[in-house]
């Protein structure tokens, strides 16, 4: 016969069976008999509202890994501030949801400031894809010492009472030399072929399903754009002389098949001012790091005309693609729909209908009168 004792040791484990069984089929009895639950229940935890819980797990759709297939050698570049953050974050998000949460191409973040923790965790917080951040050297980014600063603060001054964009600021200035020359010489860029550039405070309309940095490298393009138009006469009064000086005295380094026609409309003797809107580059950087270019920024940058005047990066790069490149080298993304404000492209017809753009194809910079497309449309007619 059983003892009493065996009985009670029996019917436990039943219960216990039946509570393990139905714990793992029916989820709302696992639920309510939870260890976390009965010790809210019996322990006096503070109550709280039902969504502090969560999501149960189950209910997630797991993430879609990314491809396997082939990659470029290319990275995404910020130049920005711990300042920027709010920008950098609107920006980077859009990136992540439109093209870079299939391919997931890593970041480099550049400052002549170190970065915050909180700039760091927020930024990491966006993407799974790589995170480095940068510390631009000083002699690449302040005004050089052998620039006469009594001329440069009369320039300045001169650029202020024409109410010339920028045309006070030290700091803009040593951000146009900076990407101009010497962004593509950083320490955490050197294992990169090709880089896409992203500021602070854009939009990206559509998204991008195929890979424009693989384009970019089987094409063998060197420089690609969305927006392209005329540059403020009153900031580069004597750039274009300088280039002439350049080419006069380096005609070996101009290629044959160049895309003067864009920037030019008689033959290189004036310059027409229109140039990429650089805001947005996918690029080569071995093309800015070539015999070519690095002569011609030296040269450039010898004259002092970043600080004299306000040369931008965004004429100094169209100028030395337009000179150096093949003109099938550098590509439209007509695909990409790109807000920079105040000018937009809004990819049209089938393009904008293929990347389920959100923009109104009747906002498009591309063909108004201050645009310059129809400019490189011409290199091909």
């Amino acid at each position: 016969m059983m003892t009493p004792m065996r009985y009670v040791v029996l019917v436990l484990g039943i219960i216990i069976s039946l509570h393990f069984i139905l714990s793992f089929s029916h989820e709302e009895y696992g639920r309510a008999t939870s260890l976390s639950r009965l010790s809210e229940q019996f322990g006096g935890s503070t109550p709280h509202p039902p969504y502090k819980d969560g999501v149960p797990e189950d209910y997630y759709v797991p993430s879609t890994p990314p491809p396997q297939g082939r990659r470029a050698n290319a990275t995404f570049v910020f130049l920005a501030r711990n300042g920027d953050l709010n920008g950098v974050i609107m920006s980077m998000k859009q990136v992540e949801d439109r093209f870079n949460k299939e391919f997931q191409y890593p970041y480099v973040f550049l400052n002549e400031e170190p970065f915050t923790e909180e700039f760091k965790d927020r930024v990491q917080t966006l993407t799974d894809a790589k995170v480095e951040f940068g510390l631009i050297p000083k002699d690449q980014w302040y005004q050089p010492s052998w620039i006469d600063e009594e001329r440069a603060s009369a320039a300045r001054k001169d650029m202020l009472e024409k109410n010339v964009i920028y045309g006070g600021s030290v700091p803009y200035r040593n951000m146009c030399r900076f990407n101009s020359g010497f962004f593509y010489r950083h320490e955490l860029l050197a294992k990169y072929k090709y880089y896409w550039r992203v500021e602070p405070d854009v939009t990206f309309f559509c998204d991008l399903h195929y890979d424009p940095l693989l384009l970019m490298q089987d094409q063998k393009k060197v420089y690609g754009f969305t927006i392209s138009l005329y540059e403020y006469p009153a900031t580069i009064p004597t750039l274009w002389d300088t280039v002439k000086e350049f080419i006069k005295e380096n005609p070996e380094l101009i290629e044959p098949d160049n895309a003067m026609r864009f920037i030019s409309d008689d033959g290189g003797e004036t310059y027409n001012n229109c140039h990429f809107w650089s805001n947005f580059e996918i690029g080569d950087l071995d093309f800015w790091r070539g015999e070519a270019y690095s002569k011609f920024f030296d040269f450039l940058d010898q004259k002092g005309g970043f600080y004299y005047e306000r040369w931008g990066d965004a004429p100094v790069h169209s100028i030395g693609a337009a000179l150096f490149a093949k003109k099938d080298q550098i590509h439209f993304f007509n695909d990409i729909g790109y807000r920079h404000n105040p000018f937009q492209h809004c990819p049209q017809g089938d393009a904008h209908k293929k990347g389920k753009c959100w923009c109104n194809p009747s906002e498009n910079f591309d063909y108004e009168w201050y645009s310059c497309l129809k400019r490189y449309d011409n290199l091909f007619a």
